[in-house]
């Protein structure tokens, strides 16, 4: 109120602070930024996450189609090594993904709930569990890398040398959980912009390298596909020492201290009790992808070259979808450990909604252009026509994933991965497999019968986990 020439009070709007342009924004959302996410405006707090967590996601579906751009020059039992290979690291990332389910619920509820030194001793807990839990996989793979590869139906070239390769990326396990568990951290607490800047750097190397180690450059001898495993190894290598860094000098959110180093069991069996879900419900989803590696490799390896393939293109695409996703789950913990149950379904729909419009221009995109995509990464017009034959089948439920997506890190958020277990038990083991099966070698559909069975199996699990998430029963888990 003011006072005019006449004595008279006057009404003056308030004076409201200019709002801030989509490049400030979008440049807060790079760097970090101290927000507190349970309170600012909820479109804010969707952007300022998911922004670095999608471009974290992109670069590591970057490196992971210009890796098999670079091994595919090798030739399809290259590329099929590489496949076989991943069906094992899948049982690996069935392990790491799943403790990063358990990590991101418990370090954001802790966020939330504003007791940032727990969520630091909880932050070294993980740590402890990772290296435990990569030990086997270390053991299995310096050991056994032939026998592996064998089991899996790999052919001579495979065996006698594409072993090698295995036994890099399964001995170098340790590298791969640090890197995904620490990052599972960051982006628990909200410094999602660290968890991005770490693969940044960590797989702009691995790009770098691959091409230099498989091929060879002046001194470097070229060592094929063992050199793209090297690389692989050395980038994430160094991107763990930097997180390790960055934890102990401390992001916007979190930061451990040297006091905070021991073996707190109280906290440590909580976070394995929540991660049991989690890696439950990626070891369903992850050794259905075993039995169906298992299906292609009986039809050949240029099966299981174009399915290799097309799964690199498919995660690349994916990945903007997940970053959205994984902010999904970060605001789904620290909203209700702050006790604001409807905000974080809020955020949830609107994330859900995001991701269905951008997966709907990819499926165009696999729908029209899915050889082309293919014969950028192989020459051979079989693998060519196989993997593409994947993608366009995969473009016609594409737009169901996103809502899956979301809904089932809205679970794993709010700490009840339980749920999405026994979901994927009944769809990718009870259903997948056998109809992957009954396609494919009972009909004699072969590789069409697999792709067919993808697209049955994994529709129903994404509109079934939607329909479960609108009933609301994520929202009194306790974690």
């Amino acid at each position: 109120m003011i006072e005019n020439e006449n004595k008279h009070l006057v009404s003056v709007p308030p004076t409201l602070p200019p709002k801030p342009s989509i490049r400030k924004e979008l440049m807060a959302a790079i760097r970090g930024t101290e927000a507190d996410y349970t309170k600012i405006d909820i479109k804010k707090a969707i952007f300022l996450l998911a922004i670095p967590m999608i471009l974290e996601l992109v670069m590591e579906s970057t490196f992971a189609v210009v890796d098999i751009y670079f091994v595919g020059k090798l030739g399809p039992s290259a590329i099929a090594t590489v496949g076989l290979t991943e069906t094992y690291l899948f049982l690996l990332y069935s392990v790491a993904i799943g403790l990063s389910m358990a990590v991101t619920a418990t370090i954001s509820r802790r966020i939330g709930e504003k007791k940032k030194e727990v969520a630091g001793l909880s932050a070294v807990q993980s740590i402890f569990i990772a290296l435990l839990a990569s030990v086997p996989f270390a053991l299995a793979g310096i050991f056994f890398a032939k026998e592996l590869l064998a089991l899996m139906g790999g052919d001579q070239w495979s065996i006698r040398q594409g072993y090698h390769y295995t036994q890099w990326m399964l001995g170098g396990n340790g590298i791969i959980m640090l890197i995904f568990v620490i990052n599972a951290i960051f982006r628990g607490a909200g410094d999602a912009a660290i968890a991005m800047r770490v693969l940044w750097i960590a797989n702009g190397i691995n790009i770098v390298l691959d091409p230099i180690l498989i091929f060879g450059w002046g001194p470097i001898p070229a060592m094929g596909i063992q050199g793209a495993a090297m690389a692989t190894n050395i980038g994430r290598g160094i991107g763990v020492l930097i997180q390790l860094w960055a934890l102990w000098k401390g992001g916007k959110h979190i930061k451990v201290t040297c006091s905070q180093i021991y073996w707190e069991a109280k906290i440590l069996l909580n976070i394995l009790q929540t991660s049991l879900g989690g890696v439950g419900q990626m070891l369903i989803s992850m050794t259905s992808w075993i039995f169906l590696m298992r299906i292609l490799s009986d039809v050949g390896s240029e099966a299981v070259a174009g399915s290799t393939v097309a799964i690199r293109i498919m995660m690349f695409t994916l990945m903007p979808a997940w970053g959205f996703s994984n902010a999904a789950a970060t605001l789904v913990g620290q909203n209700l450990g702050a006790g604001y149950p409807e905000r974080a379904e809020s955020a949830v729909w609107r994330i859900g909604f995001y991701n269905m419009l951008f997966l709907i221009g990819v499926s165009i995109v696999f729908f029209v252009y899915n050889q082309p995509l293919i014969a950028i990464f192989s020459s051979d017009p079989v693998v060519i026509a196989i993997g593409g034959e994947w993608l366009k089948i995969l473009s016609y439920s594409y737009f169901v994933y996103g809502w899956w997506m979301v809904s089932v890190q809205a679970f794993n958020g709010a700490g009840d991965t339980r749920t999405p277990t026994k979901i994927n038990l009944v769809f990718f083991w009870l259903i997948q497999i056998p109809l992957a099966y009954w396609f494919a070698i009972k009909l004699g559909w072969q590789h069409s019968g697999v792709f067919w069975s993808v697209f049955v199996s994994e529709t129903s699990v994404g509109l079934f986990t939607l329909w479960l998430f609108k009933k609301g029963g994520w929202k009194q888990a306790k974690v």
